[in-house]
């Protein structure tokens, strides 16, 4: 198999391009740093509570917005965590923190890299305007070739219809097939699973020490630990071919 014989990579952004664990945890710090309690909750124990609370309201309201998804989880969040219950002015701070969560250390290198091979496109589980302020935040202004938010789609990943609405999308304005798009993207429950369940071949990004979005069954058809090391890997192809 190889990385040269596709045209486009498709990207899960929060988990894969941003840190999104560390966003959330720092995004939670005025509740922690509120509890009076001796003994503060884990990072795993916040970011399984989160993910659960993620999960369950996005499937129970798959049109709603990402930065309203992390506003409306805040206080049952912080219930589940035993933090003091937040004000609605904290929890809209909560949700607006997207903006704010770092990018990895080799992201916006690695898709410059990235972007001499292929076309790059976004494939978010936010909304445009979250997506629109981490791009000009973390991001640097990266320019994609596209961008297709859970806001365009109506629903979230890991259901099926963002994958096939993102397989149009690329079709119509770039004339790429589905066997020539890869999905590029830490989460196994939001991207690997589904993006298989279309016949789209991915490409694990690992990040060591990620906790959302695991499974037990891990499927992928490259994997990498870092998007740095993909475009390395991209890179060595390349060179190998012209030899």
């Amino acid at each position: 198999m190889s990385l040269s014989k596709y045209r486009l990579l498709t990207f899960d952004v929060y988990g894969t391009l941003v840190d999104w664990e560390s966003g959330i945890i720092a995004a939670l710090q005025p509740s922690l740093q509120k509890s009076q309690s001796p003994s503060k909750p884990t990072r795993s124990q916040i970011l399984h509570a989160y993910h659960a609370l993620e999960r369950a309201q996005q499937t129970a309201t798959p049109s709603m917005l990402y930065c309203d998804v992390l506003a409306t989880i805040h206080g049952p969040l912080c219930a589940k965590l035993s933090l003091p219950t937040p004000s609605e002015s904290e929890s809209r701070e909560f949700g607006e923190s997207i903006g704010n969560w770092p990018a990895f250390p080799d992201t916006v290198r690695a898709l410059y890299r990235l972007k001499e091979k292929y076309k790059l496109v976004v494939l978010s589980n936010v909304d445009r305007e979250s997506f629109a302020k981490t791009n000009a935040g973390s991001l640097q202004g990266f320019e994609f070739d596209a961008i297709i938010t859970a806001q365009d789609v109506g629903s979230y990943k890991p259901d099926i219809r963002n994958f096939e609405f993102m397989l149009e999308q690329v079709k119509e304005r770039f004339g790429v097939s589905r066997e020539e798009v890869l999905q590029t993207a830490q989460s196994q429950f939001h991207d690997h699973h589904p993006a298989k369940k279309v016949g789209v071949k991915s490409v694990w990004i690992v990040r060591p020490g990620a906790i959302m979005g695991n499974l037990e069954e891990n499927v992928f058809d490259w994997k990498f630990d870092t998007l740095g090391d993909m475009a390395d890997a991209v890179e060595a192809e390349a060179e190998a071919e012209q030899q």
